[in-house]
């Protein structure tokens, strides 16, 4: 009978791609490449809410519960003539997750705001490179170490 393998599941992960430079983008295309760059999206994939949903944020710059970004997100797809996929309760609250398991964005008494009001720069230099890549990378190089 064959064993069973336990099911890998990673503590933490980020992927990181690299495109041109966005001296052309501005807006949601901006958004959109930040997205993809970080994998909060997969190139080609045409379920692209999280873009919206972090524009609003952006653009708020204000603390927000679900209920209102959703709104929000509602009217930015049909001002960008976009489907209006995605935007269910639930998924907009799944896609908030995401965006604060990147340290993107913080949740205060159910209020959503980006991490500290901080600049996405700022939040990327604290967050993201120097602690959560950190780690990441540090755990990675003990497993190179340990194989000999």
């Amino acid at each position: 009978m064959p064993k069973t393998i336990a099911k890998d599941t990673p503590l933490a992960e980020i992927t990181l791609r690299r495109y041109e430079k966005p001296s052309n983008l501005k807006g949601r295309d901006l958004v959109r490449k930040l997205c993809l760059s970080i994998g909060l999206l997969q190139p080609g994939d045409s379920r692209d809410v999280v873009v919206d949903v972090l524009s609003v944020l952006l653009n708020a710059k204000k603390e927000m519960d679900s209920k209102e970004i959703e709104e929000l997100v509602k009217e930015e797809r049909k001002k960008n003539n976009l489907a209006m996929l995605g935007i269910a309760g639930s998924n907009i609250r799944r896609q908030l997750k995401r965006l604060k398991d990147l340290f993107l964005i913080e949740s205060i008494a159910n209020k959503y705001r980006i991490t500290e009001n901080a600049s996405l720069e700022e939040i990327f230099d604290e967050k993201i490179e120097k602690f959560y890549l950190e780690s990441i990378k540090d755990r990675v190089k003990e497993y190179f170490k340990a194989i000999k």
